[in-house]
């Protein structure tokens, strides 16, 4: 495989801000690949691509190979095994997975691919206006809802470019950040994260131009467009962005009901790959849930009682509550009990948020406090318990919440704190703990019973967060959970759906499927 970007490597400049000892030190130990194989997948869409069942079996270019090798994936994960061909392929995505299901690799190491072979002249360059402002044109563009999780996609990135020329930026926002990233700017811009406000402000003043975008990524559609971002994503894509004929779109959801996916199809070509990954949380058995039934007033001495009785000397723990000030007075709490405890939330500054997530991950202090949205997205690893200070208002938001721990195929708990305010939650919640061959408390159990209502008894699966809509729901399964070729499920086009079989495995990217110019027509969706 040749490349003329590969040659004349700059590696100090490519991966600014990151050592190769930050980037790879124990990314991924105590990962158990294995247990990703009982997770079921669902793949629709007309001539889908076969799954691979090595990283060697994509055929990538070798300096991402060595990186791939340098952060410990020994195989693909079950999202990856799809993701990976389709996007080489140069085929449109619509994937339906969590944050932990290696999603972040599935999008960005075809980019890189791509970027690396079709070399820079598939590049836009960078102009100068005549007020003197240089415009860059960056070649790839993912957005993400939230600061926290542009950030990790951002050193996922440098770490899949490590010593490549490939220039990544971020933007995302706080007044306390925005002169240094519009500085990084000026180094040029090959593939851009970004958050879609900071983002639209950024291409307002001209510093940055979309004509040169072939790739875009949504990550976190669901969580974006629940925020209101829906306005500037479109306005976004309008801004001089090639058609979605002339690029490759992806977008990655926890769920995607069916509002979402028609939303989806303005931006994704007709015959793009849908994708469903079992859910973490709702079919995995690596997540030992319990549901306590406890009343408002004895919540933090149950809590205490939990962080005392199993240590924290090997363990992190991240405890979610409603709101800011709860996690505030919480963390104040825990660290008057001599627990080292730290808070995030929305209203901290960016240097704080970060401070105290690197607290968190490096174990100096063990608990994390979280509000659910600043929580969204963030992949943190070892996380060993979740607990539900505060239950969520709907199932989704809990299943998004359990699956921060239980991560690539590990073992993990979740302790969730019920009260009576959380009725309405009961129904839901037992069948998903049911669903996951949990123990359902007796409570549970009865006011889910009392919850129910005649003529509304319909059981919901929960073990995708969503189905294709082009063909109206069901699909093949595969991993235990079905044959590869369903009877009567169909892809939309007349061809029987397939589910993921871990033997196939013999695709390949000749030379011919990379034209000296950037592919056209391809639209990629991720979820994360």
């Amino acid at each position: 495989m040749t490349s003329d970007y590969s040659n004349g490597v700059s590696a100090g400049y490519v991966t600014k801000g990151f050592g190769g000892t930050q980037l790879f030190n124990n990314m991924n130990s105590g990962i158990n690949f294995d247990n990703y194989e009982s997770i079921p997948v669902e793949v629709s869409g007309e001539n889908a691509p076969e799954a691979i069942s090595a990283f060697t079996d994509a055929n990538m270019h070798e300096w991402i190979q060595q990186n791939v090798d340098k952060s410990g994936y020994r195989k693909p994960t079950p999202v990856q095994k799809y993701s990976l061909p389709t996007l080489l392929g140069n085929r449109d995505l619509m994937s339906c997975a969590q944050t932990g299901s290696g999603k972040t690799a599935a999008f960005l190491l075809p980019i890189i691919h791509h970027i690396l072979v079709n070399g820079p002249e598939a590049i836009r360059p960078s102009m100068m206006s005549s007020s003197g402002r240089r415009t860059f044109y960056p070649a790839a563009l993912v957005l993400a809802p939230t600061r926290e999780l542009a950030i990790q996609i951002h050193k996922e990135a440098a770490k899949f470019s490590y010593r490549t020329n490939i220039i990544t930026a971020i933007l995302y926002g706080g007044r306390e950040n925005y002169r240094e990233q519009i500085n990084r700017l000026r180094g040029g811009c090959h593939i851009l994260i970004a958050t879609p406000g900071r983002l639209i402000d950024i291409l307002d003043q001209g510093y940055i131009g979309l004509a040169g975008c072939r790739y875009l990524v949504l990550d976190e559609a669901d969580r974006m467009l629940d925020m209101g971002f829906e306005p500037q994503i479109r306005k976004i894509v309008s801004q001089g962005m090639p058609p979605k004929t002339e690029r490759i779109t992806a977008m990655f959801s926890a769920t995607f009901p069916k509002q979402i996916q028609t939303l989806a199809q303005d931006f994704l070509k007709p015959n793009y790959v849908f994708l469903a990954v079992g859910r973490v949380g709702s079919t995995s058995e690596n997540i030992d849930q319990q549901v306590l039934l406890v009343e408002e007033f004895d919540k933090r001495k149950m809590l205490m009682n939990i962080l005392t009785r199993e240590g924290l000397d090997a363990s992190l723990v991240l405890v979610f509550v409603e709101t800011k000030r709860g996690a505030n007075e919480l963390a104040y709490v825990l660290q008057r009990q001599q627990i080292n405890a730290v808070a995030i939330h929305g209203d901290l500054k960016q240097f704080e948020r970060e401070r105290n997530l690197e607290l968190f991950r490096s174990g100096a202090n063990p608990v994390l406090v979280a509000t659910a949205v600043a929580a969204r997205g963030l992949d943190i690893p070892n996380v060993r318990h979740v607990v539900n200070y505060d239950l969520p208002g709907d199932i989704d938001e809990y299943v998004h919440r359990i699956g921060r721990t239980g991560r690539c195929g590990n073992t993990g708990r979740a302790t969730s704190f019920f009260t009576e305010k959380n009725r309405a939650l009961a129904r839901d919640l037992s069948q998903l703990l049911g669903e996951s061959n949990q123990e359902i408390p007796e409570f549970l159990l009865r006011m889910a019973a009392e919850g129910r209502t005649p003529g509304n008894n319909r059981q919901v699966n929960r073990r995708f967060g969503g189905t294709d809509q082009r063909r109206g729901g069901g699909g093949a399964m595969q991993n235990g959970f079905g044959p590869p070729f369903a009877m009567g499920a169909m892809n939309g086009f007349g061809q029987p759906s397939r589910g993921f079989t871990p033997q196939q495995s013999n695709f390949t990217t000749p030379q011919s499927r990379f034209p000296p110019s950037f592919p056209r027509g391809m639209s990629i969706v991720f979820n994360v």
